[in-house]
């Protein structure tokens, strides 16, 4: 009884979550109180921007079907077809990184052990800097731990939940956009 109840604490929690994250910025935002005074312009006479949904596909990634890597960010995002996000999650990325622009996958590897010593799955590659290759994949103990800053390593470490998802999406061949 203890585990159902458990159970249903934690759905309740995570539909919670995902409620307020995609909560309308301007649901938020409480109306003015009625006063005399004329309104005050925003800074420097601009209009104020709307803040960024974190969750959204970057503006500048391209279009149709494809994986996109926000370096900043360190998220990834699946797309489809019609521009919609499928799935998001955070990526630690490693040592190197790729530069902006478009690439596709070129290899995969369902199980190895990763330059760092670890053993990773749902390895999907896509580029070469310096002799490194760059690929997405997870471990299999499940971690994310920051890499090691003195190696030069090319794996975007992901929880293997969105490793697999990201494995099923990115077959050969698959378009991978890298933003700043």
């Amino acid at each position: 009884m203890a585990g159902l109840t458990a159970a249903a604490v934690a759905a309740v929690a995570f539909l919670a979550y995902q409620a307020s994250a995609n909560v309308p910025a301007d649901l938020s935002v409480k109306p003015p109180a009625p006063s005399s005074a004329a309104p005050s312009a925003p800074a420097a006479g601009r209009p104020k921007q709307p803040a960024r949904n974190p969750l959204a596909v970057p503006a500048n990634s391209g279009t149709g079907e494809r994986v996109v890597y926000a370096l900043r960010e360190r998220r990834v995002w699946l797309v489809d077809a019609g521009n919609k996000a499928l799935r998001t999650f955070s990526v630690m990325p490693s040592t190197v990184s790729p530069p902006p622009g478009a690439y596709a996958v070129t290899s995969r590897s369902g199980s190895v052990r990763g330059s760092d010593g670890v053993q990773i799955e749902h390895v999907v590659r896509f580029a070469t800097v310096e002799d490194v290759s760059i690929g997405f994949s997870a471990a299999v103990d499940g971690s994310t731990p920051s890499p090691d800053p003195t190696r030069r390593t090319g794996g975007v470490r992901m929880k293997r939940e969105d490793g697999a998802a990201l494995w099923t999406f990115a077959v050969i061949g698959a378009k991978v956009v890298v933003v700043p």
